[in-house]
């Protein structure tokens, strides 16, 4: 086993850290007593080397391209469960037996309305407000309406707000769609699943009954799948930040909601779409190809390469399957498909991405399939906050149940002036 003890040699004084082993992956080294034992500090700008928590719910390789839920292989989940069966396993532990399923997926099924009022808060918004100002302030608004299950020390007020947050999400979610393009609110319909429901309060209109393609169903249930949770990302931190202060679960949300909506982290797949029309047509590949190569050229190659995964993104692999059923499907014909998939063959088999491991990630292609559904980009990072609230909800719930969980409080390098005193404005 090695020794279970890091020793720390600095300023003339030695002091040995327990080293802890999880389930799979690095070791941690336990510096909580460093800044008592030494008076000194860790510098990690990102925390790329910190372990801020320990948690149960997701696992990531980066190296070998290995994503689990719980235990479970990614793609398997992907292939084989519903949203539903991973927002159930993701929050409890295990996967449902068929009885806990249906009962789990009522609860969410009848929590989906929101009340009155908070439809009438939409008003409020410019009409060309981006859906994710709309998400971040409608989801932080949520607890001015369902303050009867905001004390966080009450399992089942815990239990009750997690359940309405993922209910909610697809309504508040798809209404602000509607806001946008100044089409009436659908309510939902309880008979359809969670994901065909979606889809029916953003595309369908009170005119006309709307019918739920099986494909996109599926396509998107997945896409919801592929973004549920990513271990500790920035906003899933932001969540566990926030929480830690003993704030409410709606503004934890908000808050994980704000952080998504930088281009870093949740608008990476608009990016990578932006980028497949920019190039427009297979022809152009070769050039767009060398000014990536090119350092003095400020173009990159949106959606290869990610910050944590070193190999072919798992989650990448289930899309490349997906986009092509949902292009069958709708009888889509279109360059940008043709592109996605020659710059992923080109890429692939030459040695600068190779050498790089810039391997195409799950961003590359989930927007192609969001935008031939029929989202504009500015759905694309609405649609992720929506998946991603099962993770949030659930690394919350954990955090809270956590007894060494404390107030989140980074320390930092100063490097400001040192002490010194006032000087009177008629004297500078």
């Amino acid at each position: 086993m090695g020794d279970t003890n890091a020793t720390l040699n600095a300023k003339g004084d030695t002091n040995n850290f327990e080293i802890k082993s999880g389930t799979l992956g690095p070791d941690v080294v336990d510096i909580r007593k460093l800044y008592a034992n030494t008076g000194m500090f860790t510098y990690d700008p990102g925390f790329t080397s910190t372990a801020s928590c320990d948690s149960a719910l997701t696992y990531i390789d980066g190296e070998e391209g290995v994503l689990l839920h719980r235990g479970y292989p990614i793609g398997q989940l992907a292939e084989h469960s519903s949203f539903m069966e991973v927002a159930h396993l993701l929050l409890n532990g295990e996967l449902p037996s068929a009885d806990a399923l249906d009962d789990f997926t009522y609860t969410i099924t009848r929590h989906t309305m929101l009340h009155d009022q908070l439809r009438q808060f939409y008003q409020g918004f410019r009409r060309d407000a981006h859906p994710m100002a709309i998400m971040c302030g409608a989801v932080g608004a949520l607890s001015a309406f369902y303050h009867d299950s905001t004390d966080i020390s009450d399992p089942e007020h815990r239990k009750i707000s997690s359940h309405r947050l993922i209910a909610k999400m697809p309504t508040i979610a798809a209404m602000a769609y509607k806001y946008a393009i100044g089409q009436p609110f659908m309510q939902p319909d309880n008979s359809l699943s969670y994901t065909g429901n979606f889809l029916r309060m953003t595309f369908g209109v009170p005119a006309e009954e709307y019918e739920v393609n099986p494909v996109v169903e599926r396509a998107l249930d997945r896409i919801f799948i592929l973004h549920a949770d990513h271990e500790q990302n920035a906003s899933t931190s932001t969540v566990r930040l926030a929480g830690s202060s003993g704030a409410n679960p709606f503004a934890c949300i908000a808050a994980g909601i704000a952080c998504l909506w930088g281009p870093a982290h949740g608008g990476a797949n608009e990016a990578a779409l932006n980028m497949l029309h920019e190039i427009g047509t297979p022809g152009k590949i070769p050039e767009y190809i060398a000014r990536a190569k090119n350092k003095d050229d400020p173009f990159r190659l949106m959606g290869f390469g990610h910050r944590v995964y070193k190999n072919y993104d798992p989650r990448a692999t289930v899309m490349q399957k997906t986009v092509r059923e949902v292009f069958e499907a709708l009888n889509v014909s279109d360059p940008v498909f043709e592109v996605a998939l020659q710059l992923e063959e080109m890429a692939l088999n030459d040695d600068y991405f190779v050498e790089k491991k810039l391997f195409p990630n799950v961003d590359f292609y989930s927007g192609v399939i969001l935008s031939a559904i029929g989202f504009p980009t500015t759905m694309f990072t609405a649609l992720f906050a929506l998946a991603r609230t099962v993770g949030w909800v659930a690394q919350w719930n954990e955090m809270i149940s956590d007894p060494a969980q404390r107030i989140g409080r980074p320390r930092q390098l100063y490097t400001g002036p040192a002490q010194r005193d006032y000087v009177p404005v008629d004297k500078r």
